[in-house]
């Protein structure tokens, strides 16, 4: 059994680097390590979901004292969750040095200075801002900005906040986002002015834009503001999915690692496919050499394929399938499956589904061949965010082969994800059943019952659980998925040292499994805050496997929080590039743009988040 197929993935059958569900994407050679676990793995706190990759900001809780001279006129603080739709006073903050003279009403008219008179008819546009008259509310703040002395840049920069704020409420973006922008150079640390800027780029469809603000705006706050957050989860978002979009269109299809490979057929245990070849598929000759390659006994393209997998040279796979399914020969079901496998591995969904679609309507096929196409579509579909569609499949698989443990064993995984833990220990129970030797599906169910318990609190249950996971890895101590699973349940209890002996236990049974190697860095960064070692144990998962996405993009997240953009970014394009689904390079493009923004806010406002 392999480590790298957590239970978490519900989507062993399908090859990609992470599925969205819920607050985060999962890793399937991550050991179910979701993608937000990895920010509180190092120190920073969970912001939303997955596009929400602000991992700047550290552990640290900011009290909102009412000073710093953030908020309204008569106002000393942000208000955490406020909207930022009145106009204020004066600026926020004000620059030092920076004064607004005369308080309002203060002296005979007569004896008003230019600033006196400007704070006059600021005064005057607030009364009809909160009056709805937004037109007048407009012209009495461009009255204020012509009598104010350019030299009083904090008054100055107000009117010019206050005025796009009244354009906001007429729905003028293009003039909110020139007024916010001569506020911002009036000061550049004006938060309202910032995220009033953010929304209006948001509505040009200025994404780029947008989120150089907000990434402003969330340091400034210290990432304490739930509205400005959830615009730059948004835009991180919609930003990641176009780029995605257009990538994954254009992408070279890419083999993943041998070790990949291997670890993901593991998965299944009723796959015709993956099984060896059987020995009337054999010449004579081949069955007395041991070592050696093999020669098929008939001319057939999905016998070389198996061949071929059997001597681990994945890139001929495909096109000695389509052979087969060309000539329409006698193997031409179990070649459509072998193709839609390969083309699911190297992340051509579109490719895949033809195939498992003709599969699953041969209803002359063997039956085991259907029931897998079924798991390996529904598990596509997880993939791609149908759960719909994905629980018709397996529940369809179920139905024409009950007693298939492979459909019981995805489809408890599904159910995890789908937050059904009930369902999910029903069907690895029916799984175990079917194979009392499944040391994965056992596991698997410890992990389900552990984070049930975990989530809801009970403390009996959660031991119990433990107990579960000591029982398992003694009757099945060649079993890796159990020690990383056992191992993650550990490090939530903050068991460190054990969950550490664990990762190694993995180390030792697959010594060339890459992602064990990086949840074993991660773990030391949390016990330890080893930082050295940790990068020491990615870096060795990266020379291990160098198409390993997950220790590419969990090496750019560490290094964003150290504060080394440039490299975070270089490690982000290198996951991106390795991506098998477009919904994880969505994902991974966020992270990208997320540190991207962070150079250019660097750049234009001095502004560094807390790093490492």
């Amino acid at each position: 059994m392999a480590a790298s197929k957590p239970l978490e993935t519900a989507v062993a059958a399908v090859p990609s680097a992470g599925v969205g569900v819920g607050n985060g994407a999962v890793d399937p050679g991550a050991g179910g390590l979701p993608r937000w676990q990895l920010a509180l793995a190092v120190g920073a706190p969970l912001i939303l979901g997955a596009g929400a990759v602000y991992l700047w900001s550290r552990q640290r809780r900011r009290r909102d004292t009412g000073s710093g001279g953030r908020g309204d006129a008569g106002g000393g603080g942000v208000k955490r969750n406020s909207e930022r739709k009145t106009p204020e006073g004066r600026a926020s903050p004000a620059p030092a040095g920076a004064g607004s003279g005369h308080q309002d009403g203060t002296g005979a008219h007569e004896e008003m200075s230019p600033l006196d008179r400007a704070q006059a008819a600021k005064n005057k546009g607030n009364k009809y801002f909160k009056a709805g008259k937004y037109e007048q509310a407009i012209q009495c703040y461009t009255e204020a900005i012509s009598l104010c002395p350019t030299e009083k840049k904090a008054d100055l920069s107000t009117f010019y906040q206050n005025r796009a704020a009244a354009f906001e409420q007429l729905q003028k973006w293009k003039e909110v986002a020139q007024d916010c922008t001569k506020a911002v150079e009036l000061n550049p640390r004006y938060v309202k002015a910032l995220f009033r800027r953010a929304k209006a780029h948001e509505k040009l469809d200025n994404k780029k834009e947008c989120l150089e603000d907000v990434t402003a705006v969330c340091i400034l706050e210290g990432f304490q503001n739930q509205q400005s957050m959830l615009l730059a989860d948004k835009v991180l978002k919609l930003l990641g999915k176009e780029k995605a979009k257009e990538k994954y269109k254009n992408r070279e299809p890419l083999m993943p690692s041998p070790q990949f490979i291997k670890s993901y057929f593991s998965s299944f245990t009723d796959d015709i496919i993956s099984q060896p070849m059987l020995k009337g598929e054999k010449s004579d000759e081949d069955k007395d050499k041991e070592g050696e390659a093999l020669e098929v006994k008939e001319n057939s393209g999905y016998l070389k394929a198996k061949q071929y997998m059997e001597e681990e040279n994945y890139d001929k796979i495909i096109s000695e399938c389509t052979k087969e399914i060309d000539a329409q020969g006698k193997y031409t079901a179990e070649a459509l499956l072998l193709r839609a496998t390969f083309y699911l591995l190297i992340g051509n969904a579109n490719a895949a589904k033809p195939d498992l679609d003709q599969v699953i309507s041969m209803e002359e096929a063997n039956v085991k061949l259907r029931a897998n196409a079924l798991i390996k579509r529904g598990s596509m579909y997880m993939q791609q965010q149908q759960p719909l569609l994905s629980t018709q499949d397996f529940n369809m698989a179920a139905d024409i082969d009950p007693q298939n443990a492979d459909v019981y064993h995805h489809r408890g995984q599904l159910k995890i994800l789908l937050d059904q833990v009930e369902e999910a220990v029903a069907d690895f129970d029916e799984c175990i059943r079917l194979r009392p030797d499944s040391a994965l599906a056992q596991a698997q169910k410890c992990f389900a019952l552990y984070r049930q318990a975990y989530t809801g609190n009970n403390s009996t249950q959660v031991q119990a659980a433990m107990k579960g996971f000591e029982d398992v890895i003694k009757k099945f101590s060649r079993c890796a998925e159990g020690y990383a699973l056992y191992a993650q349940a550990l490090t939530d209890q903050q068991q460190f040292g054990k969950a550490d002996e664990m990762y190694d236990k993995c180390i030792d049974l697959e010594p060339d499994n890459a992602t064990t190697y990086v949840h074993k860095g991660l773990l030391q960064l949390q016990w330890k805050q080893d930082l050295d070692k940790g990068l020491e144990l990615i870096s060795k998962a990266i020379e291990i496997d160098n198409k390993c996405d997950f220790a590419y993009e969990t090496m750019g997240t560490i290094e964003v929080q150290r504060g080394n953009m440039d490299k975070a970014i270089d490690m982000f394009n290198k996951a991106i590039n390795l991506a098998k689904s477009e919904m994880e390079m969505a994902h991974l493009y966020s992270l990208c743009d997320a540190a991207y923004a962070q150079t250019e806010v660097a750049k234009k406002y001095g502004l560094k988040p807390p790093t490492l």
